[in-house]
């Protein structure tokens, strides 16, 4: 995955580059031709949480009946505010289960002000909070609306995992090379970030496509609450509400999903693992792709600080804003 990988963004403090963040990028034309190429866009990555919105339409595909604020939180990684709580619990209610039933790795909220909240409460990590209980919470449900078992639904061989293995590989178009156990406790099945990119342009243009289908319900649901998808200031959440019918989805370890409603979409990997430039990164892919508004460029400006007040910023190194 390092071969190949260029510049994405750089931190400038004064007049000085201080640090530069390279990787893996793709901006794709709703036809599926390339518009940018930067780096290796068939590295073979972990897509990590960015899998969520594919994970989810692979669980409807197999019979799973959940649609608005439901299904988006089923392809969140949410900031474990109290409306993500609540709707986790509902959709285990939903189907006789309790948070008891969740097997992902305990933590306490992702958000910062959550998490403040939660603890002051005098309350420890749980699988509710933990960012993927969404997720969870629909694995749980597709395996009672088929009959599957649920004790052992995070293992690769179950039905659920081997249906979502399929449907990366067909959204995706790429062979799932490795498979490895994600933060969360679920499998964690590779790709690479073209067949990222590629599989979120499906997703954004399947309400028009595909109309009904899982991938149009899954894109629908995300575009309708990207509170849920998200949180309270989250970028994820800023760039939906800002574009309609975006579609997109963060990931750990600096990784980043867009599609668009006409098709086009983008994907990036951060080699480095940090989240600081991937806003920076996601506006100016954004911006190639044609999305040019106030909001979007919004969130794409990271200062950096000095004694508390703008003294550079991180900027791209591809686009109209890209410095040399």
């Amino acid at each position: 995955m390092t071969a190949g990988a260029v510049p994405l963004a750089r931190v400038v403090r004064g007049d000085l580059v201080e640090s530069v963040h390279a990787g893996h990028l793709v901006v794709l034309a709703p036809d599926g031709r390339v518009r940018v190429a930067l780096g290796d866009p068939d590295a073979v990555i972990w897509a990590r949480s960015s899998l969520k919105p594919l994970q989810a339409s692979a669980m409807l595909r197999a019979g799973l009946d959940l649609d608005g604020a439901d299904l988006a939180l089923a392809c969140a990684s949410h900031s474990g505010e109290p409306g993500h709580l609540a709707g986790v619990r509902a959709i285990l209610a939903g189907v006789g289960l309790t948070e008891a039933d969740l097997q992902n790795t305990p933590d306490v909220p992702l958000g910062l002000a959550a998490a403040f909240d939660w603890q002051r409460a005098g309350l420890g990590p749980t699988s509710l909070t933990q960012n993927c209980s969404g997720k969870h919470a629909a694995m749980l449900a597709t395996c009672v609306a088929l009959g599957w078992s649920r004790s052992d639904y995070l293992e690769p061989a179950h039905p659920l995992q081997r249906a979502v293995r399929a449907e990366i590989e067909a959204l995706t178009g790429i062979r799932v090379e490795h498979a490895t156990v994600d933060g969360c406790g679920a499998p964690l099945f590779s790709t690479t970030v073209l067949g990222l990119a590629r599989a979120f342009g499906r997703l954004a243009a399947a309400p028009r496509l595909a109309p009904g289908g899982p991938e149009a319900r899954v894109a629908s649901a995300m575009n309708a609450h990207p509170q849920l998808v998200g949180g309270s200031g989250r970028e994820v959440t800023r760039v939906m509400a800002a574009v309609p019918g975006l579609v997109a989805k963060d990931g750990a370890d600096g990784v980043y999903a867009a599609g668009l409603a006409d098709g086009g979409s983008l994907a990036f990997k951060i080699l480095d693992g940090g989240e600081r430039p991937r806003p920076v990164v996601l506006a100016a892919a954004l911006a190639a792709a044609g999305v040019d508004s106030a909001a979007i460029r919004a969130v794409g400006v990271v200062p950096v600080l000095g004694h508390g007040r703008p003294v550079g910023a991180v900027t791209a190194t591809f686009g109209a804003g890209a410095r040399a």
